[in-house]
């Protein structure tokens, strides 16, 4: 599935311009009118954020959905500004020498869209390569911002899905031979062939199973992480392992490893619902 990044190249521009001219507070100022002006003129996004609510049984309004927005506007500019400048940024990590030793010899972290998962790659707890499986669709304008942005971090690799499966395939094969992180989202299916049903909140909807195939097949263990923005420039990372009983048959280990991430999305949701960045209808049955 092919989602456009919410957004637009002159916001981004416009912020961190701003940031590098006037600091962080000013930012966290200016994407007051700038959420507002998408809480105008975003009435799609607006749709399917009143199901969204609507499923998870909270209330919702012009209120919510404005901070909702607005949560999104400071995760996204903090994805850029936490290149440009990583140490102004506080990731605080649960555990954080069980989360090192799991990143240092090699897994599969497993990512959402939620909070500040882009971020934390600007500042990971680990010296190990971190191998960033995705395939976003986001706009040149955006994407030439984040090109331009002088990248300190050498560990940190793209392997970009629209290469095709099998080249994909290979460096993912790669990366794990060689025990580095395998970091792959899965809250939103890439290809039919990948997609999962399972019952969210009640209702059916589809999630990537392949990061658990994957896992299974070459017994990789999974950190399951959620950044959760906390105040400004900080973060706290939530990790949770996920073991595959690798006794059972393949396609009944990888349920049920599906039916236990969800249910820890689930959990998160309900606590800091306004930090899901899937702007569509996830319910949607086609």
């Amino acid at each position: 599935m092919n989602v456009k990044q919410r957004g637009s190249g002159w916001s981004i521009k416009l912020a961190f311009n701003l940031y590098k001219l006037f600091g962080y507070k000013f930012i966290y100022i200016i994407m007051y009118p700038v959420s507002f002006f998408y809480f105008i003129f975003a009435s799609n996004v607006k749709k399917s954020l009143k199901i969204y609510y609507k499923t998870l049984n909270l209330e919702f309004n012009n209120w919510v959905y404005f901070e909702h927005l607005r949560m999104f506007a400071m995760c996204l500019c903090d994805r850029f500004i936490s290149k440009y400048d990583p140490s102004s940024y506080t990731f605080v990590y649960e555990n954080s020498k069980k989360v090192s030793e799991l990143l240092d010899d090699g897994t599969i972290l497993l990512f959402s869209h939620f909070g500040g998962w882009a971020s934390s790659s600007s500042k990971p707890s680990t010296t190990n390569k971190i191998n960033i499986v995705m395939r976003e669709v986001i706009l040149n304008s955006i994407k030439n911002i984040e090109t331009n942005i002088d990248k300190t971090n050498s560990n940190i690799k793209i392997i970009d899905q629209s290469m095709g499966q099998l080249a994909v395939s290979i460096q993912i094969a790669n990366a794990i031979s060689n025990k580095e992180v395998v970091a792959i989202m899965a809250d939103r299916p890439t290809s039919d062939k990948y997609k999962l049903r399972a019952k969210f909140f009640g209702k059916d909807a589809f999630f990537n199973k392949n990061p658990f195939k994957i896992s299974y097949k070459t017994r990789t263990p999974i950190l399951c992480a959620f950044v959760i923005n906390t105040g400004l420039q900080v973060y706290k990372v939530k990790s949770m392992n996920l073991n595959l009983d690798f006794t059972l048959k393949e396609d009944e280990a990888i349920d049920i490893a599906v039916k236990q991430y969800v249910k820890l999305l689930e959990d998160i949701l309900l606590e800091y619902p306004n930090q899901w960045f899937n702007f569509y209808n996830f319910w949607e049955k086609k």
